[in-house]
């Protein structure tokens, strides 16, 4: 409709509303020109029978008034019925052309007449609602006629501007004659488009709205789709939309590509057209991109894998089309598609992570920088990948290291302070064992303290075992001659069910390592294995000499270049789980139930070899057995081992099995065993061996039950005893050079001046004289087995009192 049909249309409403008062009251007074002529009738009737003559002409008068006004009224009424008959002809004459859909209804909605659009569209709709008709297009239209014909009714029209199912819509109405109105529809992105609107045209577009509402698509579009939507999240998976780039839309088929093309328009609104996408495009860049050194990936927006290059191919094995890189990749500790997004905004641009490769073979971890690119139009991620399983095995290794060495600390503290409090209840439960003989009614109570006693002793020489701060007695063994000597106790431990077979290498060298511990160690791992067979089995010690030429990795550790003497301890048992053996050598980590562990066996085996100086390592496979094998550096010189210690039966069982297996046992509680039975009762028993009655012994230590305990042993002993507290306290001791002393017997670790420090002052004065060290563990100065004062030896606590005064005497000479 053009700018003069509409200003027509006005002219016409503005005269109708001008005749509306009249109009009404004509409409209002017409049926009562009938009453009027009748009551004409009646007065002229009277006028007949009257005999008054003024009174006759009065009424005929009257009468006669009467019947021209009634036919005045009917003249008028008739007149205006027929005027607006006439308009109504002209109006649909005039509307039924119209582009637009066109109607019109009368005070209750009720539709009167349809243009030639309104029946293509809507089809016939004669004495229906207009509001049923328009509940095709837009929500709650009973409301908005409502409004719109109010209006209409005060100001001879309105209008208002929609968002239907069929796009953005403007409905206009106008008062015509004194009960009727004319409604009009009007699509408003056909103005935008021009000629037949964007309905013409093949190229799917929308128009959308500044919020994201979708307020037109055309046929094209919804064809693409397969609906009508009212969204740009329904239509596009990669919002916000960017003008010139390819963004994937979402169609009946599946998810299909295109390139956006975005119009801004007046009022925040936009047209939206898709463009297709042409075929890939190969050529020297794909070439030059699979030949590139770098391993390479192009991602699409939502993180799909779109080419991958020889050396990607190389890191992550065989890369399926279409993968996510999150089915590729996991160990952010959030999605990788919220990575993948960050980037793709820029808020993550260049900013590497490393994530570990979901591949069963073999485990590698990767470095992954992603970057937004644009290619061909459509915008993607390159993600640069560079291997990172050297450097997350060394940061690994570095963790375990600091954790162990933490551990070790713990353990080697609670272990020092464990001994002194073991030295004083042993010590003193010896004292009252010298008063006691085997028919006194306390004698077996003191037994029970003494064997918990080194039960307890045991388990903190596991600890310290583990920590690496025992005392070691290196010596040259031969593995065949300690094996052998072995044997008979070994077969004791694994039991009937279990055999046990002992083979060794033809040539084997020497080792240098504390025969003890050494014991302990293959005694721990053979009843492990035991455990590990509940219905019996076999299992094999073996020794043999390997040669390592070149630094060897195993388990994350370099085996440095040499000559090894090894011992494997392989079983048939059940296995140990993968994930499992990381921790088997921490200590108190057991997959035993409670009360048939502690967790310390193999932990203290772990700590003996490390400070031997050799490597311990674990195969095993679930359901088929385990062996544990032993790395010990071989001796290079040929020397005969000796013994410097009498022999005496190995610390072998933990203190897991020390309930089970065996009576508590040892040297400590064999010397006091040996020393009560032979002294008998009686504190005035004398020793069985001789002892420099005229010796004086200057004890140091800052524990005071352990002080109370030594003291009172050495004075058995037949020693004269100066205490002292600190090692400030013995050097002013020592400062009377009337006071002769002839052996230090001093703690090492004390506030203020260790045991090392004060007597090397004291020997600037006292040249010669002996000295015996104490302490819970091994320090820094011990832990090789030498001191560093010279005519010096060390007493590891918890010590029994035969250890201490035979160690006293063998210093004194």
């Amino acid at each position: 409709m053009g700018r003069d049909d509409s200003s027509k249309e006005v002219r016409v409403a503005r005269n109708e509303l001008a005749l509306q008062p009249l109009s009404k009251t004509l409409a209002t007074l017409a049926p009562g020109a009938v009453y009027l002529a009748l009551a004409a009738l009646l007065a002229a009737g009277a006028a007949v029978v009257v005999p008054d003559r003024l009174t006759t002409w009065l009424l005929l008068s009257v009468a006669g008034t009467l019947l021209v006004t009634s036919l005045v009224m009917r003249g008028t009424f008739l007149a205006q019925r027929a005027r607006q008959s006439k308009l109504q002809d002209a109006l649909a004459q005039f509307i039924s052309h119209d582009a637009s859909p066109s109607f019109t209804t009368d005070e209750a909605g009720e539709i009167g007449y349809q243009n030639r659009a309104a029946l293509e569209r809507f089809g016939s709709r004669g004495g229906q609602a207009l509001a049923r008709t328009l509940a095709e297009l837009f929500a709650d239209p009973a409301g908005v006629l409502r409004r719109l014909q109010n209006k209409a009714d005060a100001m001879g029209a309105a209008r208002e501007d929609l968002v239907t199912r069929r796009g953005h819509l403007r409905l206009s109405v106008h008062r015509i004659g004194e009960a009727g109105f004319l409604w009009r529809l009007e699509d408003m992105a056909e103005r935008v488009i021009g000629g037949r609107g964007a309905e013409t045209i093949s190229l799917p577009m929308l128009t959308v709205s500044k919020g994201g509402t979708i307020l037109f698509m055309n046929e094209a579009l919804r064809r693409l789709v397969g609906e009508r939507v009212r969204s740009l999240d329904r239509i596009f998976t990669d919002l916000p939309l960017r003008s010139g780039e390819e963004h994937e839309i979402r169609t009946e088929d599946g998810a299909v590509s295109a390139v956006v093309a975005q119009i801004e328009g007046a009022a925040g609104r936009s047209e939206v057209y898709l463009l297709p996408i042409a075929g890939p495009r190969r050529g020297a860049e794909g070439a030059n991109f699979e030949a590139l050194p770098v391993a390479l990936l192009k991602l699409s927006a939502h993180g799909k894998v779109r080419a991958a290059n020889r050396a990607a191919r190389g890191l992550l094995g065989r890369v399926e089309p279409q993968l996510r890189l999150s089915d590729l990749l996991e160990g952010l500790g959030r999605p990788v598609s919220d990575w993948v997004n960050e980037a793709l905004a820029g808020r993550a641009d260049g900013r590497p992570e490393v994530l570990r490769v979901r591949r069963g073979d073999r485990e590698v971890f990767l470095q992954v920088t992603l970057s937004r690119i644009l290619e061909n139009g459509r915008a993607g991620l390159l993600a640069v990948l560079s291997d990172a399983t050297q450097l997350k095995t060394l940061e690994a290794q570095f963790v375990q290291s600091q954790k162990m060495q933490a551990i070790g600390q713990l353990a080697g503290g609670v272990a020092h302070d464990f001994n002194n409090l073991l030295t004083a209840i042993s010590g003193h439960c010896d004292l009252l064992m010298l008063r006691h003989d085997k028919g006194d009614s306390d004698y077996a109570d003191l037994d029970q303290i003494s064997q918990n006693a080194n039960r307890a002793a045991a388990l903190v020489g596991q600890l310290l075992a583990f920590s690496r701060k025992q005392t070691l007695k290196p010596q040259i063994l031969d593995l065949r001659d300690t094996l052998s000597e072995l044997t008979h106790l070994l077969n004791r431990l694994v039991g009937e069910k279990v055999s046990l077979s002992v083979s060794h290498a033809p040539e084997l060298q020497p080792v240098r390592a504390d025969k003890r511990q050494l014991e302990q160690v293959i005694m721990n791992l053979v009843v492990n294995a035991r455990d590990a067979m509940p219905g019996g089995g076999q299992i094999k010690v073996e020794t043999e000499l390997l040669r390592i030429d070149g630094d060897k990795q195993r388990d994350r550790v370099t085996v440095p270049m040499g000559d090894y003497v090894v011992i494997k301890v392989s079983d048939e048992g059940i296995g140990i789980a993968a994930d499992k053996r990381g921790k088997i050598f921490e200590p108190f980590y057991t997959t035993k139930r409670t009360g048939e562990g502690t967790g310390l066996g193999l932990s203290t085996a772990y700590g003996i070899v490390k400070q031997t100086g050799g490597y311990i390592f674990c195969d095993s496979v679930v359901g088929s057995g385990t062996t544990f094998t032993i790395l010990l550096p071989a001796y290079d010189q040929l020397a005969e081992a000796s013994d410097p210690e009498p022999k005496e039966p190995p610390l072998g069982l933990t203190a897991d099995r020390l309930a089970t297996n065996a009576k508590p046992s040892g040297p400590a509680f064999a010397s006091r065993r040996a020393e009560a039975e032979a002294d008998g009762p009686g504190s005035n028993a004398r020793p069985a061996h001789a002892a420099r009655a005229d010796a004086t012994v200057l004890l140091v230590e800052d524990e005071a039950p352990v002080r109370a305990f030594a003291s009172r042993a050495l004075k058995l002993r037949g020693y004269t005893v100066l205490e002292a507290d600190s090692a400030e306290e013995a050097l002013e001791l020592l400062e009377d050079p009337e006071l002769t002393v002839d052996i230090f017997v001093t703690d090492v670790i004390m506030p203020g001046l260790d045991g090392p420090s004060w007597v090397r002052e004291a020997l600037k004065v006292r040249p010669g004289t002996r000295t015996v060290f104490m302490s819970g563990y091994a320090e820094d100065a011990f832990q090789d087995g030498t001191s560093p004062v010279e005519n010096s030896v060390f007493l590891p606590k918890p010590f029994s009192l035969s250890e201490l005064t035979a160690t006293v005497q063998d210093q004194l000479g």
